[in-house]
């Protein structure tokens, strides 16, 4: 497994704890059948376990397990029930669906506090806390800038001072209220537009994890856009190794993990130039311009909901406000580099 990257400055973080990832249940809603794709199978050594994956489209990309077995059915049998849970968390969590229950929530402008899904609900819960936590470095009210952004990046156009300062007006977390005792959301502003993309993919990885473990798949992996999660160990190995490609000689070429989430924000492939000036397609939540500053960072925490959603403010911050931010995710690590 391979995670893109290039480095040549290296700022490791955070001490690595006790690892096991978790998610909670939402209700069971229709999947994709799993049984038409074809497993990749190979035998392992150890347990009389055989190795499949598959892979469905959501959340906008391909989306991968990779499954140890005793047998086909036992794996597809599984996995399906696994793309289904996926399949929840994009219901839930999607902003490029119109129906879904955050585009909706969106819509209805939610002056009034409206009653949210479990998945919803942690989601935005998460969400809230590391953008607390990160001084607004994470915000899932970021939608109107990264709306603004990707026609930026469409375009090859440098938004307009007065675009970005009015699509600003609706962004800022303190705006998305987030009652945990009717575990209800209320928007404190028109125009409000939510992006969970920078947390759900992790979410949905744990998720996923978790449908396996009680399918009675204990050694899996899923892999989602830069976002991975990983349960026990393949058999016979010590963990499941991902390679950080050209990662430089101050860092580890390789980490060997399980029971985790790994996560990389970084912008080797989706960014802009315009005017001879390099813009990512991460934007900052608090000046509403794509990062100038070339960096990448890596995550590995003990949830997916937590990698993912801890990438983008260790790719922004300070290397000590960083360290202060991990000391609130026990069991998270964090490798960041500047790109050349």
């Amino acid at each position: 497994m391979t995670l893109p990257a290039r480095g040549r400055i290296v700022v490791l973080l955070g001490v690595l704890a006790g690892l096991a990832a978790g998610c909670q249940r939402g209700q069971p809603a229709a999947g994709p059948d799993v049984s038409s794709t074809r497993p990749v199978a190979t035998t392992a050594p150890g347990p009389q376990l055989s190795r499949f994956e598959y892979s469905k489209i959501y959340m906008g990309m391909r989306t991968r397990l990779v499954v140890y077995a005793i047998d086909e059915t036992a794996a597809v049998n599984a996995c399906r029930a696994a793309f289904d849970r996926v399949g929840e968390v994009d219901d839930a969590a999607s902003d490029y669906r119109r129906d879904s229950e955050l585009m909706r929530l969106c819509a209805t402008a939610a002056t009034r506090p409206v009653r949210l899904s479990d998945d919803l609900f942690t989601l935005l819960s998460e969400a809230q806390r590391i953008a607390e936590l990160s001084d607004g470095a994470f915000d899932a009210t970021v939608g109107p800038y990264v709306q603004l952004w990707r026609r930026a990046r469409k375009e090859k156009r440098l938004p307009a001072p007065e675009e970005i300062t009015d699509a600003g007006k609706p962004v800022g977390w303190r705006k998305l209220r987030i009652d945990s005792t009717t575990r209800s959301a209320t928007l404190a502003a028109p125009g409000m537009k939510l992006d969970l993309g920078g947390i759900a993919k992790g979410y949905a990885g744990d998720c996923a994890i978790q449908t396996l473990r009680e399918h009675g798949i204990r050694s899996a992996l899923f892999e989602a856009g830069g976002d991975i999660v990983v349960s026990d160990a393949p058999p016979g190995k010590a963990g499941w190794t991902i390679t950080l490609v050209d990662a430089g000689p101050d860092m580890p070429q390789s980490v060997t993990v399980q029971n985790c989430g790994v996560s990389t924000s970084g912008d080797t492939q989706q960014f802009v130039e315009i005017d001879g000036k390099h813009y990512s397609h991460v934007v900052d939540p608090r000046t509403g311009v794509g990062l100038t500053t070339r960096a990448m960072s890596t995550v590995i925490a003990p949830k997916g909901i937590w990698s993912d959603g801890l990438s983008k403010p260790a790719e922004m911050l300070p290397s000590d406000k960083v360290q202060e931010l991990l000391k609130h995710f026990p069991g998270t690590r964090a490798y960041v580099r500047v790109l050349k």
